[in-house]
């Protein structure tokens, strides 16, 4: 089943505490994980950012929104219980609970977020609408919206450079991530062999202990087993190890799949990935705007 939404986990969440004892967050998410009949995958599947599951995020979510309703109380570091007004909603028998039932209370009208009053605007402010997303769940599917846009945009700008922009542009990418020495030791060895299907031939670190052969093309059509194949040959022909292959395409499964088997190890960077690697390494993007994410520090009033 899919994971539920916190709206989905208020009611069940209030009658975990309906015992009227003091509960851990943990003791509440491993419980309605149990409810819900989660498997291991669905408890362990993350948000986008990696930093947290989602089902947890959730679950925390879902306490929040009860919290800010007057039906739980904190007692202590993520412990709670739930509140006599909690005992009389679970008293009405309601089939769910959600953020338009929460409305009832001026508490949570107090708490819910509301459009159009930051900065000094003073006209009626409109209600958000309902949503099944927790706001982390929001500001990261906006992220990912926003990061997938921009590198379709870096995909489409690297495919219109020119050669010698390419080649720059792999260079210092390269670069950016630790390979290749300095930029002008990498640029002196990029570009110059096209022995074999090699296009050069970089310092893994700058020390110079390991080589990386290169073959970075601007290839329209995927790039197939036969062509991944050659370049595994070349890198035999020259008993290298380790090489890389830079696509503007992509690579077949079956490309893939070969790389897999084979003892050189040989790293397969297509247009999305190049476009991903640029973005995580300031290449050809500037930061428009940063927006930083803050939590409570419980620790700080701890006495």
């Amino acid at each position: 089943m899919a994971i539920p939404d916190y709206q989905t986990l208020m009611l069940p969440l209030l009658e975990f505490a309906a015992d009227r004892q003091e509960h851990s967050l943990r003791e509440a998410i491993d419980g309605l994980a149990l409810h819900f009949s989660l498997t291991d995958e669905e408890q362990k599947q993350l948000l986008p950012s990696g930093q947290q599951a989602m089902f947890d995020n959730r679950v925390g979510w879902a306490r929040t929104y009860l919290k800010k309703a007057g039906l739980l109380n904190d007692t202590r570091r993520s412990h709670f219980c739930i509140t006599d007004r909690g005992i009389e909603v679970l008293a009405e028998n309601p089939t769910s609970i959600g953020v338009k039932f929460l409305d009832r209370f001026e508490e949570f009208q107090e708490f819910r977020p509301l459009k159009g009053t930051r900065r000094g605007v003073s006209h009626a402010p409109e209600r958000v609408t309902d949503v099944e997303t927790t706001p982390e769940e929001a500001l990261e599917s906006a992220y990912g919206h926003l990061r997938d846009s921009l590198a379709s945009d870096l995909l489409q700008q690297v495919k219109a450079a020119s050669p010698s922009m390419f080649e720059r542009l792999v260079v210092e990418l390269l670069v950016k991530m630790g390979y290749g020495g300095s930029r002008q030791d990498a640029g002196q060895a990029v570009g110059r062999s096209g022995d074999e299907g090699i296009d050069g031939i970089i310092k893994e670190d700058r020390l110079g202990l390991d080589v990386i052969y290169l073959q970075a093309k601007r290839w329209e059509s995927s790039v197939g087993r036969p062509e991944v194949q050659k370049f595994a040959g070349a890198l035999q022909g020259q008993r290298a190890r380790k090489g890389i292959m830079i696509t503007t395409s992509a690579f077949t499964p079956d490309a893939r799949a070969f790389v897999e088997k084979i003892e050189s190890k040989i790293v397969l960077i297509g247009g999305q990935e190049l476009a991903e690697l640029m973005m995580d390494h300031d290449l050809g993007v500037s930061p428009m705007a940063r927006y930083e994410v803050k939590k409570l520090d419980t620790d700080y009033f701890t006495e």
